[in-house]
């Protein structure tokens, strides 16, 4: 055994080793304590504030394998990557694996060779992960974004529940539940769900004081971002809803010139994403347009500040996003551009893309007659998914359908992939079935054993584009001849354009319009909540906007920031003498034009600037070089 000393000793060791830090943020180095003490442990971390680190590091330094449960597929991906890229042996079980994959991961964790595994929440129902665990030396269970559990979290996964069942009679093993943004009662379930044992919490406060929020009210969002990246220099992300508006917005600035942004979303190939992402980090003043699932494990230090372009669904969102910037404790800012016409827009947006109970049956009804999968069946294959033949069948709008869909691939009843990736081909064939082939078609498959190994024993991944290179055929007649053998049954092809889907558990008619009905109308239920919560925030001028959010999150007698736009209106407003001053101040450094003083000034609406301007040109104090620059008399 280690004394005391000497774990201590190993702990900086291990940290220095793998993340090349020389000392612990607050709370971490206590939360690792906790969890090599055996104890059950409860982190409420903001943001930035490094829970990974606080499961990670002990996994490394205990016997076994920690199971880490996270309910978002691309985070655990993200984190492999990076624990993989640091030399940690890690892996992942998702619902895109199949048997003999999942099974070479199963071997490893019994052999010693993983010391990380992450996996869903539905897979602790899963028959053969239950009966494989069983042989692997658990050294203690990770909950990420543990506020999935809680009915009134903005994530409800019911899930998460089986955690605590799966503790109780699988893997006595200590429980670590880390979360980012949790109220007073989410955190009361998050602990009583799990079942945990007199447990350890540490909480941080939820104060960035590092982070100036600003919140505007503004009619032309695209030409306000402009007018601000015209003088910006610095690492950011501006945050949108949807992919058009990402390429919208990326489009009309670089029509005016700006050249340092770039635009990112889920649409992108697996390629361009990671070309994308990898500039922008290596970057110190490149700002990348983004949807809001840009930002998930990724540790930027210098990112200056976080725009919305778009309102989010609800103050967790807004606060997780925010807090990408200023991870060095530097001055940062989140700017927040909103207007009630959006309010009311994404009100019927939101509303338009809730189904009825009548909706949500007729879509699954059509979605399993689609792909003729008759109730308590259960197809192993893959499947091309068409949306508009869905919005044919059903008659209702895309977004109800996707809405669905996205619920049934959250509760791992189907898993979705609407993402551009590589496409699959895999044979239902022999070589020696090549024979009783028509030529043509045997010529093809021939071609497809040449150029794509291992398509003989297994499913593998190309890219079209790439094949057409080896076959010297257009990628467009590829993909024709391999839907032909696909239909023929000779081949099972799943195009990377376009979305697909597999179904994970039997069709049951009853479980879908009963519990699984009654659970999708709750979560809607929670995101009309959140989205009230969101809009009551901005609108609201009466309060300092870090001081409501510290209230959401149950943190009493919080004070202002002193530097949020409520703040320094409070301060600087037109009847105090304070903004003539702040104007004096900024055109000392140089002359500037109205926008540049805004920039500089951003917390005072631009009506007030002018009149500013105007009383201190007519007092003699500013006068002007040309038509739009202003400079100290």
């Amino acid at each position: 055994m280690f004394n005391a000393s000497e774990i201590k000793h190993l702990k900086l060791q291990t940290l220095k080793h793998f993340w090349g830090h020389t000392a612990f943020r607050d709370l971490q180095e206590e939360i690792i304590n906790a969890v090599l003490q055996g104890e059950d442990t409860v982190a409420l971390l903001p943001t930035g504030g490094g829970k990974s680190l606080c499961f990670q590091l002990p996994a490394l330094l205990l016997q076994g394998v920690c199971i880490v449960v996270s309910p978002l597929l691309a985070l655990m991906k993200d984190q492999v990557d990076q624990l993989l890229g640091m030399g940690i042996e890690a892996d992942y079980l998702s619902s895109d694996l199949d048997e003999f994959e999942a099974e070479g991961i199963y071997d490893r964790c019994k052999n010693g060779l993983i010391k990380i595994l992450y996996i869903s929440p539905e897979r602790l129902r899963n028959k053969s992960f239950l009966q494989h665990i069983e042989e692997v030396d658990v050294s203690f269970i990770a909950v990420d974004e543990a506020h999935c559990i809680s009915e009134w979290g903005q994530d409800f996964r019911p899930s998460f529940q089986n955690i605590k069942e799966f503790r109780n009679e699988v893997k006595k093993v200590p429980i670590i539940a880390l979360t980012a943004t949790a109220t007073p009662t989410v955190l009361v379930e998050i602990q009583t769900k799990l079942g945990l044992q007199t447990p350890a919490v540490f909480k941080k406060s939820f104060s960035r004081t590092n982070i100036k929020i600003i919140t505007e009210k503004i009619a032309d969002k695209f030409q306000k971002i402009f007018d601000w990246l015209q003088y910006n220099q610095n690492s950011g992300i501006i945050y949108a809803r949807t992919r058009k508006e990402t390429e919208e917005l990326h489009q009309f600035l670089k029509s005016k010139g700006i050249n340092s942004c770039d635009f990112f979303h889920a649409g992108l190939s697996y390629k361009e994403k990671q070309q994308k992402q990898a500039h922008w980090l290596q970057s110190n003043n490149h700002v990348l347009i983004a949807t809001n699932a840009f930002g998930m494990g990724i540790d930027k230090d210098n990112v200056r500040f976080v725009m919305h372009l778009s309102v989010p669904p609800s103050i967790e969102n807004y606060y997780q996003e925010i807090g990408r910037a200023g991870r060095d404790g530097q001055d940062s800012f989140a700017f927040c551009l909103w207007n009630d016409q959006e309010f009311n827009k994404f009100d019927d947006i939101l509303k338009n893309s809730i189904p009825n109970k009548i909706e949500f049956t007729k879509i699954l009804y059509y979605l399993f007659s689609m792909f003729q999968i008759a109730e308590n069946e259960l197809p192993e294959e893959y499947f091309q998914l068409n949306y508009q033949n869905l919005q044919r069948l059903t008659g209702s709008s895309l977004a109800k359908i996707k809405n669905v869909l996205q619920f049934l691939h959250n509760q791992e009843l189907i898993y979705l992939n609407d993402f551009k990736d590589a496409s699959t081909v895999e044979l239902k064939i022999s070589v020696d079935d090549l024979d009783s082939l028509p030529k043509k078609d045997a010529y093809f498959v021939e071609l497809l054993f040449r150029c794509l190994p291992g398509i003989t024993s297994s499913k593998v991944h190309f890219y079209e584009n790439t094949l057409s290179d080896k076959m010297r055929i257009e990628p467009f007649l590829i993909k024709d001849r391999l839907k032909e053998l696909q239909k023929q049954k000779l081949l099972n092809y799943i195009d990377g354009d376009m979305s697909s889907i597999r179904f994970l558990e039997h069709r049951n008619d009853r479980a879908y319009q009963g519990k699984y009905y009654q659970l999708f109308k709750q979560i809607q239920i929670n995101k009309l909540q959140k989205w009230e919560e969101i809009k009551f925030f901005f609108r609201n001028d009466d309060f300092c906007k870090m001081k409501m959010i510290l209230s959401y999150f149950g943190e009493k007698n919080a004070k202002n920031c002193g530097q949020c736009s409520y703040c320094e209106r409070s301060k600087s407003s037109l009847f105090s003498n304070q903004t003539p001053d702040q104007i004096l101040n900024v055109l000392r450094n140089k002359p500037c034009s109205l926008d540049e003083i805004a920039f500089h000034l951003s917390f005072v609406a631009r009506e007030d600037l002018l009149e500013n301007i105007i009383l201190l040109l007519d007092s003699g104090l500013v006068k002007m070089l040309d038509f739009r620059t202003y400079t100290l008399a």
